[in-house]
């Protein structure tokens, strides 16, 4: 996982760029990098390290512009160091692209440009692409930039989200997504772009949400979004981030696990909030109220997860199994989406992520909905991959959780595995008391957290 930003406009990017990409550190910092175009010429600085170390380097080091592209890295492919670090450049100098994801098929593409005289400085697959880019603009004078993206994208296995900038174009940006997330916030006369909103909320409040196979072309003017493959121009909505300033920031503790730690009391009564029912001894989940039928017949429930939201899964399993006597299997994401399980259209799938993002998780969804199963999402971000994806869901209202080590996603997830349990319990005979005796736990929560 990592952060990318960029930024068209009328300011000068690099404040922007490096308060984006702090505002991402939690999505990698083994090291970070800048570029943008300064008179018409790819200008970058890449670093080792954490976004403070980039911040020392560009403050010795000044470069202006505004049109640039930048990148905070957790290392998949390569050594985290100064030459493997994002943005990374064509042999030409003139092409810069950052990339959050992974190319599985960049060994293969890699030896055909290898044998085609293409010389590579570093041991990444992001490079891969922007020399596959390089090759098909360079060699095609009558191709655009965008169309050499365009194709070279057609040629990649694997997920990505990419943003790319062009010395020979210098008044436009191209960002493309599938399966990895990147939202664009839509300005006066410029443009943000992210891994997520948290780097857009300070300068607007208005975004648009990308799907898997979309990319876009920006302008300081204008953006025209189209699918990636069919060329086929797409008209989106644009989107009111409900996030605020300091929901993002550490306020007065620290670093961000901390306060997210302090957060809980809030979090898990938000999460609650509006969907206890002591009087009848249940709870109200209008997001799933529709797929009551499906859950109360359902032969078999699946909770698909990653990481601690498989641990919430857990829980959630042995919940649902004692207040509901439904069998629940509990899986690896990333195991689930590729074996042979048992789905057909008395399956039930729960799919949990705190980003909404998670890539195994999301082809988890997609898999079993293909096979004909219910599929529910249990997120924190509102218009995430998932609760787009799912047939229906409820959201946790934790708010953001920034800090590597979950906190209060985790203890949001099973607040909601533990109403979601009362729910379909209640449904299949838990009595009024039981559920009664559970909710009045629940309300007493947030004080035996604080």
């Amino acid at each position: 996982m990592c952060g990318i930003t960029g930024y068209i406009g009328h300011r000068d990017s690099v404040p922007v760029l490096l308060k984006g990409l702090r505002r991402l550190e939690y999505r990698g910092y083994d090291s970070a990098g800048i570029a943008l175009l300064q008179d018409n010429k790819i200008a970058h600085l890449k670093k080792a390290g954490k976004v403070s170390d980039l911040q020392s380097l560009v403050d010795d080091s000044p470069i202006k512009g505004n049109c640039g592209i930048a990148h905070t890295r957790w290392a998949t492919h390569g050594e985290p160091n100064d030459i493997n670090a994002h943005p990374h450049l064509d042999q030409t100098g003139n092409i810069a692209l950052v990339h959050n994801g992974i190319i599985e098929n960049f060994e293969t593409l890699k030896e055909v440009l290898i044998d085609k005289g293409v010389l590579f400085t570093s041991d990444t697959d992001t490079e891969v692409l922007v020399q596959l880019i390089s090759l098909l603009y360079y060699e095609d004078e009558t191709i655009s930039f965008e169309d050499a993206v365009r194709a070279a994208l057609q040629e990649v296995v694997g997920a990505y989200g990419i943003v790319t900038i062009c010395a020979d174009e210098p008044d436009t940006i191209i960002a493309a997504r599938m399966g990895s997330p990147l939202v664009l916030g839509v300005g006066d006369n410029e443009y943000f772009l992210a891994s997520d909103a948290s780097p857009i909320v300070g300068h607007t409040r208005n975004v648009i949400y990308f799907e898997d196979g979309e990319m876009v072309k920006l302008t300081r003017e204008n953006h025209v979004i189209s699918n990636i493959f069919s060329k086929e121009v797409l008209t989106k909505t644009l989107s009111e981030i409900d996030l605020s300033i300091e929901e993002i920031e550490k306020g007065e503790f620290p670093h961000y696990m901390l306060k997210e730690i302090h957060d809980q009391k809030h979090s898990i009564t938000n999460t609650m909030r509006g969907r206890l029912n002591l009087d009848d001894g249940t709870t109200h989940l209008g997001g799933i109220a529709d797929c009551m039928p499906n859950l109360l017949s359902a032969s078999r429930i699946y909770i698909t997860a990653c990481g601690t939201s498989w641990h919430a899964g857990l829980i959630g399993k042995h919940l649902i199994e004692s207040y509901a006597q439904v069998p629940v299997h509990v899986e690896y994401a990333s195991e689930f989406r590729y074996r042979n399980a048992i789905i057909d259209p008395n399956t039930v799938l729960i799919a949990i992520s705190q980003s909404g993002e998670t890539a195994d998780t999301l082809a988890a969804v997609i898999k079993a909905k293909e096979l004909g199963a219910l599929t529910l999402g249990i997120c924190n971000v509102v218009g995430s991959s998932i609760a787009r994806e799912t047939d229906a869901g409820i959201y946790t209202h934790a708010g953001p959780e920034i800090g590597v080590a979950s906190t209060k996603a985790f203890t949001a997830q099973v607040t909601i595995l533990t109403m979601l349990a009362l729910k379909i319990g209640r449904k299949m005979g838990v009595t009024i008391d039981r559920g009664q005796n559970l909710i009045s736990a629940l309300n007493r929560v947030d004080d035996d957290v604080q």
